[in-house]
């Protein structure tokens, strides 16, 4: 079978862009389920395989709305899930600030609930400010992924302490669950002392999908042994080849093959019937941009106050905090390679939080999409519009029938299950 490319919905009910709110009826807030659920019908109308809600743990008014104003994403997922037929539904939990019984017991619940249609999006949190929430100290990057990694393995071992026949449930007999059948986790570790098994049998899909986005190396190694769906910040197609590959690289060594770990680079794709009229969109996104805003923005991707420095001059030669890594290496790395202003970097950072931002007609961004698949970027893209509803029904109506016309994308959805669509094996317990 021809390779297709996968698409994924990053929902962020204000839009990617900082002010896409603002666009004349554009929705404003991500407690507006009714809208959401509009957003989720769009999104399985255009065939794509997965949503996917980001989180954050603390307040901040003065960072992007859908950051501070927010439904807790698992909840939302479990409303949107008897109202969706096959689309994936994946939510970010943190390793930092839950506990491994918890979340295995949520998504596999979640699993159940939708059919086989559960992803865990597995993150150490990069932000110190989450601590404050949970009465602790922000633990530094390695210890994060310290713990992470071991969180995954607990989380793993958890949803396969179920046989798949395990419920019997024998009238005659008597036997409900053949306790043969279930396994004790009896783990005992650093970080986590946990027994198992879970109360609740195995998921639909044997394992809830797991998605990553470190960036790191420790991410990059993570990812490689665990993640089934990692998200990749780019700016630039030479870097995200030379991620990709790296990424692909690194999964022989935990007796795993290139295809059995999909690579979806952030695309915030503002699109028009005409190159003019999405060049006229961005502007018109971009002039509702303040300093402030940006400048606030700016200064979270960084992990440092930026606004004593000069607008209009050079990126300066800062030191990145531990915590951060991913968005910010690749930030500054194209300020510095492109003779990026401040002011220029801040602007990137407005326009999509540091993401790649493709603009034009939905020939052009059919035509970039196709190229980056093609030529060893990317298996497809995390979908980041700048607001709803039309900057994602833009994308949907005019450049996936393209991308189906190409042959490059599905026209319907196969399968039950969100591995299904991923071409992923159910795994063996």
């Amino acid at each position: 079978m021809t390779r297709q490319m996968h698409l994924g919905l990053f929902l962020l009910g204000t839009g990617s862009h900082v002010a896409g709110w603002r666009m004349p009826g554009a929705v404003d807030s991500f407690q507006d389920f009714a809208a959401i659920r509009e957003i989720a019908r769009t999104a399985e109308r255009g065939c794509f395989d997965l949503i996917f809600i980001g989180d954050n743990l603390y307040a901040d008014p003065a960072a992007h709305p859908s950051y501070t104003l927010r439904l807790e994403p698992l909840t939302l997922l479990a409303a949107l899930a008897p109202l969706t037929r096959h689309i994936g539904l994946g939510a970010t939990v943190s390793t930092t600030y839950s506990d491994p019984f918890t979340v295995a017991r949520a998504f596999a619940s979640l699993d159940h609930i939708s059919g086989g249609r559960a992803a865990w999006n597995a993150v150490t949190t990069a932000s110190p400010a989450t601590a404050a929430n949970f009465g602790t100290v922000h633990p530094d990057h390695a210890r994060r992924y310290e713990r992470a990694g071991e969180f995954l393995d607990v989380v793993a071992g958890l949803w396969d302490g179920w046989a798949d026949d395990a419920v019997v449930a024998d009238r005659e007999s008597g036997l409900y669950i053949d306790p043969a059948r279930l396994r004790a986790l009896d783990h005992d570790g650093p970080f986590f002392t946990v027994k198992g098994p879970l109360n609740i049998g195995r998921s639909p899909q044997g394992r809830p999908v797991v998605l990553q986005a470190g960036g790191s190396e420790a991410g990059q190694d993570l990812a490689a042994r665990t993640a089934d769906v990692v998200f990749s910040v780019v700016q630039d197609l030479d870097e995200a080849r030379a991620a990709y590959a790296s990424l692909k690289g690194r999964l022989a060594a935990h007796g795993r093959r290139p295809e059995e770990v999909t690579v979806l680079p952030g695309v915030m794709p503002v699109v028009g019937r005409t190159e003019r009229e999405a060049f006229d969109t961005l502007a018109m996104l971009q002039g509702f941009v303040g300093n402030e805003n940006a400048l606030a923005l700016l200064s979270d991707r960084l992990g440092q106050d930026m606004s004593a420095y000069d607008l209009d001059g050079p990126v300066p030669d800062i030191t990145l905090p531990d915590s951060y890594h991913s968005f910010a290496r690749v930030m500054l790395s194209k300020a510095r390679r492109d003779g990026m202003t401040l002011r220029d970097l801040y602007n990137l950072t407005a326009a999509a939080r540091g993401h790649w931002v493709l603009c034009g007609s939905a020939e052009t961004v059919a035509d970039t999409l196709q190229h980056w698949f093609e030529t060893g970027a990317a298996d497809g893209f995390n979908v980041m519009p700048p607001y709803f509803h039309d900057g994602f029904t833009n994308f949907v109506d005019l450049v996936v029938p393209r991308l189906q016309e190409r042959g490059l994308f599905r026209r319907d959805y196969t399968g039950t299950t969100l591995r299904d669509r991923l071409g992923l094996a159910r795994p063996s317990r």
